[in-house]
């Protein structure tokens, strides 16, 4: 399997193999070879279905039976490779060759590769394209970089403030506690504190314990699971009570959440029905929802169980079994490679659950999480000494 972006006689070309045939698409219009010119490039697939899009003009090439998860085991090259033997022959039209030029913001799958000397695990011949150490991003939030004898210095809007422009005025004098998080407020000219797992109060000043977690929606729990390295992934399972007058929300998602391609298994609630999706790497995601009435969202707590035996997924609701399906009689791909990550409640601050989920839920979880169970273990996970924030006591009160 592959995926390539290249420079064709002046047009940019896709190309994408996902193991049953190569998929091409090249725009319409040539990059401009002035030298002086930055174009926008977007390129990448959904399923089987292509796309490029250059300076906002997009060339869509449409989804067609067949295999649909790309599946690679390289390194990711950008502007060449280590030895042009790498390249798949199909991957390019003529031979293959280095790209000259200059390259910035490369976002892959919602994440920005860091292109600085020690972020890459290795590289070659490669300059600073903007010949000043302003370069591109510099200074932050919109700031303007000017050349200094000494370095340089950033000119910033008026709402931000530090050497690039990286922290907010509302931010610079703020009281927040331990660990805690400064959100500034803009239009009420203040801040809010957000405060990490433990902590409570206006300023997260006040040391808190718990074992019910209460989740007010701009909330998660990360929870690394010590056993990992140990599970036998084919054979999955997790278990927990919740409650919420809410009728959507992601309540867990165990998986990295980094990108499409990684396996997960999540529930949470949708338009006021259970939904479980389960991804093992044949496909995107198999959504498996509750189809009669459910009694998720009448404020009351619920003990909700999902069992994976290989490509076969119970859901049990109140011990009640209400889904059985096998998403893959085939058998293609039968174990859960979660990576030992489990998400409760949301995904860290800034990350919005519709966007990390690619829709299959939209919203964060308001509500409480207690008596969390993953595979056969005799004790429920402790929720306090995981990665959070906004997660507050749910032992009282509402």
């Amino acid at each position: 399997d592959f995926l390539c972006i290249s420079l064709l006689n002046g047009f940019i070309q896709l190309r994408y193999n996902l193991g049953d045939r190569t998929v091409i698409l090249q725009t319409f219009q040539k990059v401009r070879a002035n030298g002086n010119t930055w174009h926008s490039l977007k390129a990448g697939r959904v399923g089987n279905e292509g796309y490029l899009d250059l300076d906002g003009i997009n060339i869509t090439q449409e989804a067609s039976p067949g295999m649909n998860v790309l599946d690679t085991h390289t390194d990711f090259f950008v502007g060449g490779v280590s030895s042009l033997n790498l390249v798949n022959p199909m991957a390019v039209e003529n031979e293959p060759a280095g790209f000259t030029g200059c390259i910035r913001e490369i976002v892959i799958n919602n994440r920005e590769l860091k292109l600085t000397v020690t972020d890459p695990k290795g590289g070659a011949n490669i300059g600073d394209c903007d010949g000043t150490v302003c370069g591109y991003t510099v200074c932050k939030n919109n700031g303007t970089c000017q050349l200094e004898n000494s370095g340089f210095s950033c000119s910033c809007p008026q709402e931000w403030i530090g050497s690039t422009c990286e922290q907010s005025v509302h931010c610079s004098q703020n009281r927040c506690g331990s660990q805690a998080l400064c959100i500034p407020q803009p239009h009420s000219f203040s801040y809010t504190c957000v405060c990490a797992l433990g902590w409570s109060g206006e300023y997260c000043y006040n040391k808190i314990k718990f074992f019910i977690a209460k989740f007010i929606g701009n909330s998660y729990i990360k929870y690394t699971d010590p056993y990992y390295g140990k599970r036998d992934l084919q054979y999955s399972r997790i278990s927990l009570n919740f409650t919420t007058n809410q009728t959507e929300g992601l309540i867990v998602w165990m998986g990295k959440g980094e990108d499409e391609d990684n396996d997960f298994l999540a529930m949470g609630l949708a338009n006021g029905t259970l939904k479980v999706v389960v991804n093992l790497g044949e496909r995107i995601s198999v959504p498996l929802i509750h189809s009669k009435y459910s009694p998720c969202c009448d404020g009351r707590w619920h003990f909700i169980t999902v069992v994976q035996n290989q490509t076969c997924i119970k859901v049990y609701l109140d011990e009640e079994l209400i889904l059985f399906e096998d998403i893959d009689p085939q058998r293609k791909y039968t174990a859960l490679n979660y990576g030992g990550i489990c998400y409760f409640g949301g995904f860290e601050i800034g990350r919005k659950v519709n966007i990390v989920t690619t829709g299959l839920f939209q919203k964060e979880f308001i509500g409480k999480i207690k008596d969390v169970v993953l595979f056969q273990d005799s004790r429920k996970i402790q929720l306090m000494k995981a990665e959070g924030y906004n997660v507050y006591d749910g032992n009282y009160g509402n």
